[in-house]
């Protein structure tokens, strides 16, 4: 039963989706319904962390919105994302850095991967 739902599962996994990890900003293009239209909404921050695996991965994305920490969970496979695009690869040491919800200004600062 469990190879089955496997099966299906890979049809609907997404497969043009770049590397990125815990660190890495990132600026994902969501799309978004309203009534009739449709639009395409810029979502730019920090990843904090990825979850699960399979159809079920999610990743959580956070910014700074005036003054304010924002942060938004996108399931990886979804059909509304239009593309995910890294800007820049961070150096840290963990797998979830919620650490940077207690930091402000210049210490939250993530370095930039060399190389």
């Amino acid at each position: 039963m469990s190879n089955l739902l496997k099966i299906v599962e890979q049809e609907f996994l997404k497969t043009d989706l770049p590397s990125f990890k815990a660190g890495d900003t990132v600026a994902v293009s969501y799309k978004i319904k309203e009534g009739t239209k449709e639009r395409i909404q810029l979502y730019q921050g920090v990843v904090i962390q990825r979850r699960n695996s399979g159809l079920n991965e999610t990743f959580t994305v956070r910014k700074i919105s005036n003054g304010v920490g924002v942060e938004r969970i996108f399931p990886i496979h979804s059909t509304n994302i239009e593309k995910i695009e890294v800007m820049s690869r961070g150096k840290v040491r963990r797998a979830r850095i919620f650490y940077q919800r207690g930091l402000t200004g210049k210490k939250a600062r993530i370095k930039e991967k060399r190389g």
